[in-house]
């Protein structure tokens, strides 16, 4: 049985959770503020909610200070807790008052100049590691030290060194490190979005994409798993977060496949691509593709259409992938599909029409937000059906905060490794490595970077690795000659797609304990699924016709290809076309993909040959 929350953190949660609400909506409608209070401010409410148990993980059994007793659920808060959330509002505020004389005083720092910093990089590591795991604070720290051992480093890791103050003044005193791009896009609209997200799901926005989901495939052969597939896709890309997603939809939606005749384990597994998936669906994204928008300073719509082709690609493997293993297991479409009481929230898919066409119109990602969160209220409070008391507001700003704590703590934590990246140049470095390694040749470029993107999306947040191989990785890639977009892109699907990479996939573990199934299992099955997120990436740098550049003749002729190429990807790897196929049809079958899926139009014909040899010829 849970423990009660004590009364003064129950009040001090949520004081800190309107007071967020209240300051981003300010912000984003009203009166922006500049960079160096904005942010620090913004961290100041994530890190006391963080400090006092909401949005971080408990992974012991014990409870210890400020850590959750797996059995009795709620974290123990002892004064620990207190002292660190309070620590971490004077350093934020002392930053946020001070920042005209800091300014002023540049190169310059004063002794408690110093010391709030320190105090604000420790602060941040410890968010961190309870937000987020050792992973990305491993990470950190590994980059701190480097900045100090410059000299005793060989080769191209070697540089000057930098002692304690420079490095905080690089970390603390400046927009290149902890306040950096990163948290400004958590900042500025990230909590928004997670906010907008948060209403329309109390109100019921999310048994309604549900229902709509169900609505539109729950009659065709594997239809629960298909509707959990498009849900999925949905929510994901509200939520930015496969795990969230998966404890999210996946609550509903896994149990409905059990019952409909698939495996727990391949129930579970997927849930966690489809989850995965929603990451890189438009229109949202989550907090990653605001990054990506404003590192590269291309507009955001831009980079939420050139995403669409990839996106549709990616599930429509997925679901023809169900199609063939529901047609494999000899599960028939459902007769009848349970109706669905959707009219009464209709009005809740309005508000995000309105973030639609306000990008679309041109505005920015955080008046759109703003304008999202507005109307989403009012839709909300419109019908009895999906008004909101006033306790579920209260659970709704705390709901926010929960999911906005991770991504403030991963791209805090993240910008002090773009900050150290910056300060030594080993971005530069690592380019010119991996242009050396691969010899100049694009192909291997592009393995090595997919292969440390997924290295690091095992241990770190999506947001976090994006901004981390953004830094290192995706400058060699330009230097290559991909585009821009492509060049980040690509780095993004990895790190998305890695939440479904064994050995740590921590969609599809998620995923297995709702399931009732070996993780491991799940995790394997799930990446299978989600086979199209390792291709669709080569796919657009090599075609960047799928990112909508090029002739409108060129573009659909490489959708098309596209299509049927990870169609036949889908065929092999669920051993299924119009009947099971042996290993060498399996084989074909996947040739058949490669083939497709490359540029050129002789691969093209060679490709739609052996896959109509695969779906028409009989034993």
């Amino acid at each position: 049985m849970n423990a009660p929350r004590p009364k003064v953190v129950g009040w001090i949660i949520v004081g800190a959770s309107v007071t967020a609400a209240v300051f981003h909506l300010y912000a984003a409608g009203f009166s922006p503020f500049t960079a160096l209070v904005q942010r620090p401010v913004h961290l100041a409410l994530m890190a006391t909610l963080g400090f006092l148990g909401v949005g971080v993980q408990f992974r012991r059994s014990r409870a210890k200070e400020g850590e959750l007793d797996q059995e009795t659920g709620p974290p123990r808060i002892g004064p620990l807790n207190y002292v660190l959330a309070g620590l971490s509002v004077l350093a934020c505020l002392y930053l946020a008052s001070e920042n005209q004389e800091l300014v002023s005083r540049s190169g310059n720092p004063t002794l408690l100049d110093l010391v709030a910093g320190g105090v604000m990089v420790v602060l941040v590591l410890e968010l961190a590691r309870r937000a987020t795991g050792w992973g990305l604070v491993t990470v950190c720290i590994m980059a701190l030290v480097y900045a100090v051992s410059g000299p005793y480093l060989p080769g191209f890791l070697a540089h000057r060194g930098y002692g304690v103050t420079r490095i905080v003044e690089q970390l603390f005193l400046s927009t290149e490190g902890i306040w950096g791009v990163p948290l400004g896009v958590s900042a500025d609209f990230v909590y928004l979005f997670v906010l907008f997200g948060v209403v329309l799901d109390t109100a019921g926005g999310g048994a309604l994409l549900i229902a709509l989901a169900n609505k539109v495939a729950g009659r065709t052969r594997g239809g629960p798993a298909k509707t959990a597939a498009v849900a999925s896709a949905f929510m994901g890309s509200l939520s930015g977060s496969a795990v969230a997603n998966v404890v999210t939809t996946g609550t509903f939606t896994i149990p409905l496949m059990k019952r409909a005749g698939f495996r727990p384990f391949f129930a579970g597994a997927i849930e966690a691509a489809a989850s995965t998936g929603g990451q890189l669906m438009p229109p949202v994204m989550g907090a990653g593709a605001f990054i990506l928008a404003t590192w590269t300073n291309i507009p955001y719509l831009e980079v939420a259409a050139a995403a669409v082709i990839p996106a549709i690609l990616y599930y429509a493997a997925l679901l023809a992938a169900i199609h063939f293993r529901a047609s494999a297991m000899g599960i028939e479409p459902a007769r009848e599909v349970t109706p669905e009481k959707i009219r009464d929230k209709l009005h809740l898919l309005l508000p995000l029409g309105a973030i639609v066409l306000l990008l679309a119109m041109g505005r920015s990602p955080m008046r759109a937000a703003f304008w999202g969160v507005t109307s989403a209220l009012v839709m909300a409070c419109l019908r009895p059906a999906t008004r909101p008391s006033l306790p579920e507001l209260g659970e709704v700003m705390e709901r926010a905060g929960r999911g906005a704590v991770q991504v403030a703590a991963a791209c805090a934590a993240a910008g002090v490794v773009v900050g150290v990246a910056s300060l030594t140049g080993i971005g530069l470095r690592m380019s010119e490595l991996i242009v050396t390694i691969s010899g100049g040749n694009l192909l291997a470029a592009l393995m090595l970077t997919a292969i440390g993107s997924i290295i690091l999306g095992m241990g770190l947040p999506t947001t976090a690795a994006y901004v981390v191989l953004a830094a290192l990785g995706a400058p060699a890639l330009v230097q290559l000659g991909v585009p821009l977009l492509a060049a980040h892109l690509f780095i993004f699907y990895f790190g998305c797609i890695s939440n479904v990479t064994p050995p740590v996939s921590l969609a599809a573990f998620a995923a297995a304990g709702i399931s009732g199934s070996p993780a491991l299992k799940t995790a394997v099955s799930a990446a299978l699924l989600a086979g199209a997120g390792f291709l669709v990436p080569f796919m657009f740098v090599y075609g960047p016709e799928l990112l909508l550049i090029g002739s409108p003749v060129e573009i659909m002729l490489a959708f098309v290809t596209g299509l049927l190429g990870v169609i036949a990807l889908a065929s092999s790897g669920m051993g299924y076309a119009r009947r099971p196929l042996r290993v060498w049809e399996r084989a074909i079958a996947l040739c058949a993909a490669l083939l497709l899926v490359a540029t050129g139009l002789p691969t093209d014909v060679v490709g739609l040959l052996l896959l109509g040899f695969i779906f028409t010829s009989r034993r």
